[in-house]
């Protein structure tokens, strides 16, 4: 069951070409060719179906254009102003950076100091990024994890305890060898800056950045957004119409992508970042670490664009580097449920854009080509159809699509049936990392729910389910149930992450059986065949099986009245109860056979 989507927290226009000194450069025109703009944003937003949009361009320090478009909420037609809130996603990644700096100005933290002095219980699968991950490493995407999302994502769990599941994620490449995007690696980054300044991430931010810049409006939460009197609402699409989805709450990952803010206060972050870290009379963070952070560190792997006007990508700390028409450009896009967003600066012409949208599905097309004609305007020059390109390369792609298709073959292999009736398939299941996931059964087909996200099960072949989530994006992934020794399902792996194996959830016992109440049934002492044992109670919900001469052994809960002993594979014991419902005696099942043990009483 994935359940991220390929909207959630793009990057859209990343990065490319090392930054030097030489970036902030002469300043160019102060003059920013803006006849007709307006209207084109509108005939794009048209052709993109998108339900609003807010622009604002900053050009020398000063804002140069900001306004909404579109509406915010469509069933009440209230329009998008400058000041409306969206959710910015993967934009929020340059605040955690910044802030970083900020605290290695303060003397608080060292770029290249192990996270571990900072945080000593950090610890991830591999031992050697463990022991030498930075909080450059942190916030530059090169942790050797893939993005492992669905950890997160509609998770109920807090920041702290996704931090403590990290040890549990499979790396698929070396530590610092390649560029991954990873947004669990900026929760960290933030949840450390938190923990060293002796607050939360979310304090440092609104107290060293949004109040120096004036960001009264932003905030970190959807829910906050709602309390608000000028907020987007969140549009997709299903079945090729537009509809409004409920807001995605993302606290809990909060360094990564869940501020909330307007073009009008986003300009003013712009204009820290063109002005070396300064924001009136106020220096922010330093010109040194602003420059390190603007710094290219990785390079993405995208190689050369598409398009010549374009260079390749490299990433810096929380931003994406790259040269449009030969100009370098700074900037980082973001996507949640219901919002894309783009914010971008041209570092030697003093200018930049940021573009807001609250439509998931083509937001990103429309704010990837406002940001090019906006580029085409600062530099004064002649502006490129970008939507006709787009268009044509679609047409291409649809038609290579289309191609494909006809020549995929169907896996399925057809006549087969599940090895177990429906029900036993049923249950709730876990992995350290990824957390819960419940199988239920509703008429004839099983319901899945990875943390708090719904599926559709449909047999596929074997004991193979095809799941499709209940979002609007419907997407399917096959769910692999095993059968144990036993002959019971006691284990489904689900392709949750490419690059590494399959995400493997084991079936968890009832609640009951690590029940004080349940346990306490079957403490007291028992015989066999003239040996002795003691089942005894240890912590209120663990049962311990003491045998003469031998070591004590736990005994893990299984399913009813079973239990299998710990360390002792094949061994195992399962209680009897008499008509009464008391407890008679147990059964000890061993691989040489069933011995069967009476309680005194």
């Amino acid at each position: 069951m994935r359940t991220r989507f390929a909207k959630i927290f793009v990057v859209l226009v990343m990065v490319s070409l090392l930054v030097t000194p030489t970036l902030y450069g002469k300043k160019a025109s102060s003059k920013i060719n803006l006849k007709g703009f307006p209207a084109f944003v509108e005939k794009m937003m048209k052709e993109y179906e998108v339900t609003g949009a807010a622009v604002a361009i900053v050009k020398d320090g000063k804002v140069a254009f900001a306004r909404g478009f579109g509406y915010r909420d469509v069933e009440k037609k209230l329009q998008v102003t400058a000041d409306t809130l969206f959710a910015i996603g993967s934009c929020s990644k340059a605040f955690t950076a910044t802030t970083l700096g900020i605290l290695a100005d303060e003397g608080k933290l060292e770029w290249d100091k192990p996270v571990q002095e900072y945080l000593p219980d950090f610890k991830l699968f591999c031992p050697v990024a463990t022991r030498l991950m930075t909080p450059m490493d942190l916030v530059t995407h090169r942790s050797g994890l893939p993005r492992h999302d669905s950890v997160w994502y509609g998770s109920s769990a807090g920041r702290e305890e996704i931090f403590h599941r990290l040890q549990y994620l499979e790396p698929s490449k070396t530590f610092r060898s390649t560029f991954q995007y990873n947004n669990l690696m900026f929760m960290t980054a933030g949840y450390m800056a938190g923990k060293i300044a002796g607050t939360s991430w979310e304090k440092l931010v609104r107290e060293k950045i949004f109040a120096p810049l004036g960001m009264k409006t932003s905030n970190f939460s959807v829910n906050d957004s709602q309390k608000s009197a000028d907020f987007a609402l969140p549009y997709s699409q299903k079945d090729k119409k537009v509809i409004l989805i409920p807001f995605r709450n993302i606290d809990t990952i909060g360094p990564a992508g869940s501020i909330n803010s307007s073009v009008n206060e986003m300009a003013n972050w712009i204009i820290l970042n063109l002005n070396k870290g300064k924001f009136g009379d106020k220096q922010v963070i330093s010109e040194a670490n602003l420059q390190q952070i603007h710094t290219a560190q990785m390079v993405t792997g995208a190689g050369f664009s598409r398009y010549k006007e374009r260079f390749y990508g490299t990433y810096a700390m929380g931003w994406g580097i790259n040269a449009y028409r030969g100009h370098p450009v700074i900037s980082h896009g973001g996507g949640i449920d219901g919002f894309i967003s783009q914010v971008a600066f041209l570092p030697r012409d003093n200018a930049g854009v940021v573009i807001l949208t609250n439509y998931d599905v083509e937001g990103g097309t429309l704010a990837g080509v406002v940001a090019n004609n906006v580029y085409d305007r600062i530099l004064r020059m002649k502006q490129i159809p970008w939507a006709q390109r787009i268009k044509e390369r679609r047409e291409k792609a649809k038609k290579g699509e289309d191609e494909a298709k006809k020549k995929k073959k169907d896996d399925r292999v057809t006549g087969t049936k599940p090895s177990h009736k429906l029900a036993a398939y049923t249950g709730e299941y876990e992995h350290p990392g990824y957390g819960s996931l419940l199988i239920t059964i509703e008429g004839d087909q099983l319901k899945g729910k990875l943390n708090n996200l719904l599926f559709n099960g449909a047999h596929y072949h074997y004991d193979i389910f095809e799941f499709t989530s209940e979002d609007p994006g419907e997407q399917k992934i096959k769910a692999t149930f095993h059968t144990g020794v036993k002959g019971d399902i006691d284990k489904v792996s689900i392709p949750l992450q490419g690059g590494v194996k399959d995400i493997e959830f084991t079936r968890v016992p009832e609640k009951k059986m690590k029940d004080k109440a349940f346990l306490s049934q079957f403490v007291g002492e028992y015989e066999l065949a003239g040996t002795k044992g003691l089942i005894s109670l240890k912590g209120g919900d663990t049962l311990v099986l003491t045998v003469s001469g031998q070591p004590p052994y736990d005994l893990v809960p299984y399913k009813g009245t079973e239990f299998n002993i710990e360390n002792l594979t094949g061994f195992s014991i399962k209680f009897l109860t008499g008509d009464d419902g008391k407890v008679t005696g147990f059964e000890a099942h061993q691989p040489n056979g069933v011995f069967t043990a009476t309680k005194k009483k």
